[in-house]
């Protein structure tokens, strides 16, 4: 899928996250609704970080294209470490190693660490880095025709502010996880919430997604996975635009009510 379905999608997941959680009778604050939702928006474009011409590598300037041509590469190393006898050697790591689940539960449970070791400076970097690309997804078009700058004091004003919010009591700094010294340990669940709907959004594509690697299935350890081949599209096609979009908007519209309390 392209950048705004996978930002929309992963929103819509966080607050179907925040309604289950509500159900449950654990519910978020508000303010862990709100920043979890963009930043789940903004992780839903992470797993592309291994192709230069995705949304991600442009979102940080020179940086994020140095870091998706690293990320590139050692995709494409892992995979050819690990290839089955019948796939083929790769030079391009595209749709491999930052597309399964392995990597996502690492990359969420590095950011959780990161958070819960790093203190304040750690969870403003880490929600700055997310809200750019929550903007950037969901703001596609805008985004683009707008100055870098401009997105950057955007997420810059915005994490600031979410991170202001939070910190003051019972707005989510511990929720979840109550320890002593546990606040912002969650805040990896919406990052790997992101990134595993973008890899379920992939599959519904006609390459399919190898999200289970390295299990092997019939016979190759970097198995697509997918719907029956009949059900898969091309990214962008009209059932992206006109059927998933509409209807992460309306799942999304639906999860907040609950998630916020409005709808019991």
């Amino acid at each position: 899928m392209m950048g705004p379905a996978h930002s929309l999608s992963g929103a819509a997941a966080w607050l179907g996250v925040g309604a289950a959680a509500a159900a449950l009778d654990h519910p978020m604050p508000w303010p862990v609704v709100v920043a979890g939702t963009l930043i789940c928006a903004g992780a839903a474009l992470a797993p592309d970080l291994d192709h230069k011409s995705a949304t991600i590598s442009r979102a940080f300037g020179p940086l994020s294209r140095a870091l998706c041509a690293v990320i590139d590469r050692l995709s494409a190393a892992v995979y050819n470490a690990t290839r089955g006898r019948g796939e083929r050697r790769r030079s391009g790591g595209h749709r491999t190693l930052t597309h399964t689940l392995p990597w996502a539960l690492m990359i969420g449970c590095g950011f959780s660490a990161a958070a819960v070791l790093g203190g304040r400076w750690a969870l403003l970097i880490i929600l700055f880095v997310h809200m750019v690309l929550a903007v950037e997804g969901l703001l596609w078009r805008l985004a683009r025709v707008s100055s870098d700058v401009l997105v950057w004091l955007l997420g810059a004003a915005t994490a600031w502010i979410l991170a202001g919010v939070m910190d003051q009591p019972g707005n989510g700094a511990n929720w979840l996880f109550t320890g002593e010294g546990q606040e912002y340990l969650w805040i990896g669940l919406p990052i790997v919430v992101g990134a595993m709907v973008h890899n379920i959004g992939d599959a519904l594509t006609i390459s399919g997604c190898p999200i289970l690697w390295p299990i092997p299935i019939a016979g190759r350890r970097w198995y697509p996975v997918g719907t029956p081949r009949f059900m898969r599209f091309r990214a962008g096609a009209w059932v992206e635009n006109k059927v998933l979009m509409p209807a992460f908007m309306v799942l999304g519209g639906a999860g907040s009510l609950v998630a916020l309390g409005i709808v019991g």
